[in-house]
């Protein structure tokens, strides 16, 4: 685990990248910001968690990390290990986490509950939905402390690297680490409902777009050329091919519009 810390103080505001090995741009995007000569009217702790992964080319090692918060400092496996110490670094730190996805080549939030912090930062990043998946926070960094993790654009791709670097900045500007003025937006809210199971098959397809309504009846994915179609209405996320071994991903209901 690399820490590295900007100001003066002890910080309040941290930025985790790299908690998945093979989630290389936010680990760049940071990177990127610490060779600049930044100015930093308040602390800020910079974290890249997973080097050992991240060195191996892998998601994890032995246990995935966004699954292994808090942590425990005995544990066996090094993810477990390294949750704790992650865990440690961040304490008292409202806290950006950095990912990237198969499934959606935009930014999105993902949060544990949408609550004065989200409704102050969310709206000043540039991120096309915040999604509230409450029931789905164990073992990730929310137990940890609070966190707005975001998914930064397709893994693997320049543009989540240039989507995560500019999100860090609208995010230290939003906490008052950077100066200037984060400008607000109006930010869809989702909230996850359940995981959509995907049958062992060859080939998988989907028909549907991330956070755009599939009404019942109609077929949204397929397994080996068998279609699945929607008992009721819903809103995927997260919904790929390929991005999940169980699962195509998630419906969700539509909120409210932050």
């Amino acid at each position: 685990m690399r820490v590295e810390q900007v100001g003066e103080g002890t910080p309040e505001i941290a930025v985790v990248a790299g908690i998945h090995g093979d989630e290389l741009g936010g680990v760049r995007a940071v990177e990127r910001l610490l060779d600049e000569p930044l100015t930093a009217d308040r602390p800020v702790k910079f974290v890249v968690a997973n080097e050992e992964a991240i060195e191996a080319g892998e998601r994890y090692l032995e246990a995935d990390l966004n699954r292994s918060f808090p942590g425990d400092s005995d544990a066996d496996e090094h993810e477990r290990r390294l949750a704790a110490a992650v865990s440690d670094e961040i304490e008292g730190c409202l806290t950006l986490a950095l990912h990237s996805t198969q499934s959606y080549a935009e930014p999105f939030a993902v949060v544990d509950g949408i609550d004065d912090m989200v409704r102050d930062i969310c709206p000043r990043l540039s991120v096309a939905a915040v999604v509230e998946t409450s029931e789905y926070i164990q073992g990730r960094i929310f137990v940890a402390t609070d966190a707005i993790e975001v998914e930064t654009g397709l893994q693997g791709s320049d543009q989540s690297e240039e989507n995560a670097l500019r999100i860090v900045r609208e995010f230290l500007t939003a906490t008052g680490v950077l100066p200037g003025d984060a400008i607000g937006r109006e930010v869809p809210a989702y909230k996850l409902l359940y995981p959509i199971d995907k049958e062992p098959a060859d080939e998988y397809e989907v028909f549907a777009e991330n956070f755009e309504r599939v009404d019942a009846g109609e077929p949204f994915a397929a397994a080996d050329g068998a279609e699945l179609t929607a008992e009721d209405d819903f809103y995927p996320v997260l919904l790929s091919p390929y991005g999940y071994a169980n699962v195509f991903g998630y419906a969700a209901e539509k909120l409210e519009t932050l």
